[in-house]
């Protein structure tokens, strides 16, 4: 946590709400989102959304940055093909929350599956189902690796061995999400991964893993008001 009561660092960054006028409460804060800064002090990368109430959730950071899992519920899927872990980076969530949703595939030994971009092949597909209680962002896969076909003298992109595809997931705000949250605020998030796996020899027939993902909802804390600590130290220091 940094104290900046004069909003030195945040003028710094480049982050300062201008849209505040000075002398309104809120003057002096800042735009949300999350810098990741190294040991030197450069910004190595950002996380800002176009609607301050929408914000990106630390899980999700650690991620993309680090790899790191989540430690939330994880389901395992085996197939002749593969094995597929999925999980959440949150279990429990909060109206206009940005979180991931991931999949940690282990293809069997020999086993390929192509990439998205292919031509004239069945790429593997990471898809959420649409649903008013959330918005789902495009899916990430990571880079592949060509792969050439000697049969048919083709070069493709592919998958072997391990890799994870991730979507990051915004959920709705408070008016459509009232509902649940005066309920059992649960909010079924559903999905497939659609693939088709290869050997050196064949093909085989393409498959559909259906994916469930079942987060708690929130509401938003309401109660606790933040503590106008920049106005304070300006009232401390004759307003300089």
């Amino acid at each position: 946590m940094l104290s900046d009561p004069q909003s030195q660092t945040i003028r710094a960054f480049g982050v300062l709400n201008t849209a505040v006028p000075a002398g309104h409460l809120w003057y002096g804060v800042a735009y949300p989102g999350t810098f990741v800064v190294d040991r030197d002090g450069m910004v190595r990368s950002k996380y800002f959304e176009a609607r301050y109430q929408d914000r990106y959730s630390a899980p999700s950071i650690l991620l993309r940055e680090f790899g790191s899992a989540s430690g939330t519920r994880e389901t395992v899927v085996n197939t002749a093909h593969l094995e597929l872990k999925y999980y959440s980076t949150r279990d429990v969530v909060r109206p206009s929350l940005r979180f991931t949703l991931a999949a940690d595939l282990a293809l069997k030994p020999g086993m390929h599956v192509y990439a998205p971009g292919v031509r004239n092949y069945i790429p593997i597909r990471f898809e959420l189902d649409s649903s008013p209680h959330y918005a789902a962002q495009p899916a990430a896969y990571p880079q592949p690796q060509m792969l050439y076909l000697a049969p048919i003298q083709e070069t493709v992109p592919v998958y072997k061995g391990k890799f994870r595809i991730t979507q990051d997931v915004t959920m709705a705000g408070v008016d459509v999400l009232q509902p649940i949250l005066s309920g059992n605020r649960e909010v079924k998030i559903t999905g497939r991964l659609h693939y088709q796996a290869c050997d050196d020899k064949l093909c085989y027939l393409p498959q559909d893993i259906p994916l469930v993902w079942v987060v708690k909802a929130e509401p938003l804390d309401r109660e606790r008001v933040p503590e106008p600590i920049q106005h304070k130290a300006e009232a401390a220091s004759g307003g300089k």
